[in-house]
């Protein structure tokens, strides 16, 4: 298999993990949203959950579509040392 196919593959996958993780987010807590309403609508607990799963959904936003060539990326580390070891040389 070749670099690109597996970085490529590699994308695809974070793209499905964020649409998967976002689908799940928005059925549970509007299920948890109307579970608090009808419970006890005089505090709404619902928003820690929307709050705290919300910023796994952000992060997995990020990793599919801002840092698509992330940090954990093997070719970024290699550059990174590289830039390390001409610092060092100088």
């Amino acid at each position: 298999m070749s670099d690109s196919r597996a970085r490529a593959e590699e994308r695809v996958d974070k793209k499905i993990k964020f649409y998967r993780n976002l689908k799940a987010y928005l059925i549970v807590n509007a299920i948890l949203a109307v579970i608090n309403g009808f419970s006890s609508p005089s505090f709404w607990w619902v928003v820690f959950p929307l709050f705290f799963w919300g910023i796994g959904v952000l992060v997995d936003f990020l990793k599919a579509f801002v840092f698509v060539d992330g940090f954990d990326d093997e070719e970024y580390r290699e550059r990174k040392i590289q830039e390390e070891m001409e610092k060092l040389s100088d």
